[in-house]
Order: C-alpha cells, then sequence, then structure tokens
C-alpha cells in the first residue's frame, strides 16, 4: 500500500500542474479618461514574455454605448482625436465601436499603449458626453491573441480589463 500512494499522488499532481501552465496569461487593459486624448495601457503583469500578436478592443457591449471619435463634425462630440500609438499605425473610422491592432509580442512587465477619442451617446451622461465615467466603459471587451490562443476581458467600473494567470478566469 505504501508503495501505491506516490505513484497515485504523481499521477494526480502531474495533470493539474500541466493545466496551470496553460491556463490564463497575466495581461491587464486599462482605460484612462483624458479628454480630448483618452489612453489604453495593455500591460504584460507576469514574469514572462508573452507572445501577443494582436490586441482587440470592442466598445459595443460598453454600458455607455461608446464610439470612437476621429473626425471633427462627425459621430462624437465637439473635440476628436485620431489613433496614435508607438506599436503602429492604425486607421480607425470616425464613430467605429471596435479597432485590432497586431503586436509582436510583449515582454515582461512591458507596456504598449495608444491614445484616442472616446465618446459615450448616452442622452443623460455622467460626465457629458466627451468624458467617459467608469460605468461607461463597463462592458466594453479586450481581446488578446496569444500563442494563436484567444482570450477575452471586460472591462470594469474601474476602467480595467484583467486575465488572470489562474485556471477557471478565460481559460
Amino acid at each position: 500500500m505504501r508503495r501505491i500512494l506516490p505513484i497515485s499522488f504523481l499521477a494526480m499532481a502531474a495533470p493539474i500542474a500541466a493545466m496551470s501552465a496553460t491556463c490564463g496569461v497575466p495581461l491587464e487593459a486599462r482605460f484612462v479618461e483624458g479628454a480630448p486624448v483618452d489612453r489604453f495601457v495593455i500591460t504584460n503583469t507576469g514574469a514572462s514574455a508573452l507572445d501577443v500578436t494582436e490586441i482587440s478592443l470592442d466598445l459595443a457591449p460598453s454600458k455607455g454605448r461608446l464610439i470612437f471619435d476621429t473626425e471633427g463634425g462627425g459621430a462624437g462630440v465637439e473635440v476628436f482625436q485620431p489613433f496614435r500609438s508607438d506599436a503602429g499605425t492604425l486607421a480607425v473610422a470616425d464613430g467605429a465601436e471596435m479597432l485590432s491592432l497586431p503586436l509582436a509580442g510583449l515582454p515582461s512587465g512591458a507596456k504598449v499603449s495608444f491614445t484616442i477619442d472616446v465618446d459615450d451617446r448616452l442622452t443623460a451622461s455622467e460626465l457629458g458626453q466627451i468624458r467617459v465615467s467608469g460605468s461607461e466603459m463597463q462592458g466594453a471587451q479586450m481581446a488578446f491573441t496569444v500563442a494563436g490562443k484567444g482570450y477575452t476581458a471586460t472591462f470594469d467600473a474601474q476602467n480595467v480589463a484583467r486575465i488572470a494567470p489562474t485556471c477557471g478566469d478565460n481559460a
């Protein structure tokens, strides 16, 4: 009986260890309101580099019915700001609710950010339509493609979307 116990323990521990190595990724996205220039910051919060090949932001499910305001006189209100980032260039249509940005990986602790104007389409908005409150961003989604696998995180009322590095969270 003593010899069977260690073998059965090892047989159970191996799948658990393998499972935790393939679950979740330590990525976080933050929205920083800064009318007229709003900022999104994506951070690898883990200890290892990640093969992040694309990030996508979908504003359609947001509570504030948010849009990108990239051109004057268009879908947004008053001020506008086109997409800008050191990570690359991207044409985002005025009034769009979604954008996707290709990346070439993200080292441990590294951040990639971009600026763009985000406006809400609520008739009675907390901060006016040119500024976005946390509750208005809530529900928007950030999708990440990491090593060929897709992960999605939802923005909370504090303007943060996070994929936890544990199993059970977006695995």
